[in-house]
């Protein structure tokens, strides 16, 4: 099983999002911010190290929201999912995505996303960021 530090971006009321890359699995799909942890890795510190390589932000982690795991034919991943907070003068910047876009948990249902984020998604419309 593959564990992956997953990330919610919080400003305004709106959530982070990426476009998954053309040639890339799951690609055009919308995602969190985030990824696979590294041996010897915690999973804040992989969260840290992936928003540093994604989006050149130096980012905060802060509450653990939950824990989902989802298996796809080819692999099972269990996503840790933290609330995270970035400088509010960040320049993000798209080093792994091809789009982006800041949505409320509600407009979250007009992207489609991969399976695994689905239980995020609900979580994140159940509570008040």
């Amino acid at each position: 099983m593959k564990e992956v530090g997953t990330g919610i971006i919080v400003h305004n009321g709106k959530v982070f999002i990426g476009q998954r890359p053309e040639g890339k699995p799951l690609a055009g799909l919308w995602e969190f911010p985030g990824g696979k942890q590294e041996q010897g890795e915690s999973i804040e510190d992989c969260l840290k190290r992936e928003l540093r390589e994604e989006l050149s932000v130096e980012a905060t982690i802060g509450k653990h929201i939950m824990d989902t795991t989802y298996r796809y034919p080819e692999n099972e991943f269990r996503l840790h999912v933290y609330m995270v907070t970035i400088p509010d003068n960040a320049q993000i910047k798209l080093n792994v995505h091809q789009n982006s876009a800041w949505v409320s948990p509600k407009e979250m249902n007009n992207y489609e996303f991969p399976p695994a984020d689905v239980a995020i998604i609900k979580k994140l419309q159940d509570i008040d960021l």
